[in-house]
């Protein structure tokens, strides 16, 4: 299907599936810079056979960060059989790229090369410039005889274009060990994306068997332990990018991610980690580092600020995007109950990212005003659920099950940076603010009230949309029960206590397709039939919407 908004140099990609995109070996990853920098001697040289050999790509290509004139392109190149992501082997290697407007590749309007090295593992990064708004480009890398499949990317339009509409994927919370990444495929499949926003979690940092499907491994990740350092973080970036549908979607649209704190280890936060042990596992300022480098080398992202990935992109008078991180400056979660949760003192932003957000929303001109957002900013009570069903959800969202229904690792920890900002959204009458979230492995559709405890008779200040995690554990699976049973229980316990809640489904795995115009955002939310089955099949089921200036969603019936 072709999108309507596409422009007239739009054109299909074939559905060619990069799982064939290199023959013989497998390998991982670094990434330098854009109109390229990749820097640093030889970690160790290799036998002389290996220079003789064919590079590969067997990690796939990616764009991502789309601007009016320019597209951030990314690959990884396997020199040669010895130089598997993390290894520090491998002879430097001359990959090239080509642009062009049209699939075959001949009207090429950007060209060049650069040397890949094992300093930045293997992994190329090129931001082009110098391209037309809102146009569908065709782009391929090669090394020596290797070639890359032709995958396209897509240029936002003009800052002050008239946008009639825009299309997002929308992922988060894909766990290797916990199935297959069926969601990436579907997605593929559609052929109307102008983007694909991932909302974190990309990869997950537990050693093989911590962290499956209701505790089994589907398939084995890779290292097999828990990743610690440099290594290790780009050994499992690796292993991720060899997945075929995760390749597939990178081949038909550009990304535009953020991080959360699997990227890291669980629930972390500017000192640390849940899932960190200073000193047995190292210092945690070395594992910050290992994995913060890990992700710029293998993700095709541009930070706007060195080290961080909160940034801004702009889709022509329609909509911008506000990009948050949100684990970088928090200070650590607090338990439950012990009243430190309003602590002016206390961040999930800082007061920089604060400000710069606070900034952005109020001198936005756009139409919406949209918020990758890694973790729920909508208010949660869990409410009067019978004790076997609160201690799995207390299980998955971390909480005491001692019966207080809050998450601390989610703007309920840091309720005075949520006030702020929402007090901010009121006082400026800034209107069409959504909220795209992840992490919490459940689909949920939320006003954001000012004041929860009157709600709704007071105010909401903005909308959210949360999808649910590609693989990873939610709530059925915790109790081991078949999807839908706990769904049907706890839903409606869970909006009486929580009245600016229109949706929520505690048990399927999936992803979400998100349509805007100027009369109103739409997610469309999409259910896989089995997480641990490669050729699962995917369904429609539901679709919420906040029509323009309400601050509000409502449900409807007609999924784009």
């Amino acid at each position: 299907m072709t999108s309507r908004y596409r422009s007239s140099t739009s054109a299909d990609v074939p559905s060619e599936r990069p799982d064939s995109l290199s023959p013989r070996r497998r390998t991982v990853v670094k990434a330098a810079a854009a109109t390229v920098v990749l820097a640093g001697p030889l970690a160790a040289a290799l036998p002389a056979r290996a220079a003789a050999e064919t590079p590969a790509f067997l990690h796939g290509l990616a764009s991502g960060d789309p601007l009016p004139d320019g597209i951030l392109l990314w690959t990884r190149v396997t020199p040669a059989a010895e130089a598997t992501p993390g290894s520090g082997l491998g002879p430097d290697t001359e990959v090239s790229w080509v642009v062009a407007t049209d699939r075959a590749l001949t009207n090429v309007v950007n060209k060049g090369s650069t040397t890949a090295t094992a300093a930045s593992d293997h992994t190329v990064k090129a931001d082009i410039r110098g391209l037309q708004p809102a146009t569908d480009y065709y782009f391929r890398f090669s090394a020596g005889d290797a070639r890359t499949p032709v995958a396209r990317t897509r240029t936002a339009p003009a800052a002050d274009a008239a946008v009639t509409g825009l299309r997002f994927g929308v992922v988060s919370c894909a766990n290797w060990e916990a199935g297959y990444f069926s969601s990436y495929r579907h997605l593929a499949a559609r052929g109307d994306l102008d983007a694909w926003l991932h909302l974190g979690d990309y990869i997950y940092e537990y050693g093989t068997g911590e962290y499956g499907a209701r505790g089994a491994v589907v398939r084995q990740t890779a290292p097999t332990h828990e990743i610690l350092t440099l290594a290790d973080y780009r050994t499992r970036h690796g292993k991720y990018k060899t997945d075929p549908d995760l390749q597939a979607l990178h081949v038909k649209a550009p990304v535009i991610a953020i991080w959360d704190d699997h990227e890291f280890a669980n629930d972390t936060w500017s000192g640390g980690a849940e899932n960190h042990t200073e000193g047995a596992e190292g210092a945690w300022s070395a594992r910050q580092a290992a994995a913060k480098q890990a992700y710029f080398e293998w993700m095709p992202v541009r930070p706007a600020i060195a080290g961080t990935t909160y940034r801004r992109l702009r889709f022509g008078k329609l909509a911008d995007l506000s990009l948050l991180d949100l684990r970088s400056f928090r200070s650590q979660q607090v338990k439950v109950g012990n009243g430190t949760v309003d602590d002016p003192d206390r961040t999930i932003t800082g007061r920089a990212q604060l400000d710069w957000l606070k900034a952005g929303l109020k001198a936005s001109d756009t139409t919406w005003r949209l918020v990758g957002n890694s973790v729920m900013i909508s208010p949660f009570v869990i409410g009067s659920l019978s004790a076997d069903l609160f201690k799995p959800l207390a299980k998955l969202l971390g909480l005491p099950q001692d019966g207080l229904g809050l998450n601390t690792d989610q703007w309920d920890g840091y309720t005075d940076d949520r006030r702020e900002l929402l007090a901010h959204l009121r006082a400026n009458a800034i209107r069409n603010t959504v909220f795209l979230t992840g992490d919490i492995h459940m689909a949920w559709a939320n006003d954001v009230p000012v004041d929860a405890g009157t709600y709704p008779l007071s105010a909401s200040a903005a909308t959210e949309f949360v999808v649910t995690s590609v693989t990873s554990d939610n709530l059925d699976d915790i109790v081991k029960v078949p999807e839908g049973t706990l769904t049907a229980i706890a839903s409606p316990v869970i909006r009486a206590a929580n009245r600016h809640v229109h949706f929520v489904d505690t048990d399927r795995h999936g992803y979400g397709v998100l349509d805007i115009t100027a009369e109103r955002a739409q997610m469309d939310y999409y259910v896989l039939s089995d997480r641990t089955s490669a050729t699962a099949t995917s369904s429609w089921q539901r679709s919420y919407r906040t029509r323009s200036g309400t601050q509000k969603v409502e449900r409807t019936y007609d999924p784009v």
